[in-house]
């Protein structure tokens, strides 16, 4: 699947700070934000709180009563 994503280079800390918008439609899907050192860095941080983010909503899902 491929995800739009904004990166922006922070110039306070020389890292960089990549953002997901969520999913249009889907508003129980939170904008997610990382940061790296490099921007590679930030872009896997990003995709790991993604991925964490999935994984939890699976869960409430599963937990809500019929």
């Amino acid at each position: 699947m491929r995800l739009k994503i904004i990166l922006e280079e922070d110039e306070k800390t020389g890292g960089f700070i990549a953002s997901f918008p969520g999913f249009p439609g889907f508003p129980g899907f939170p904008e997610c934000f990382s940061q790296g050192d490099t921007a590679e860095e930030a872009i896997e941080n990003l995709k790991e709180r993604i991925q964490a983010c999935l994984e939890s909503l699976a869960e409430d899902e599963l937990q809500k009563p019929f």
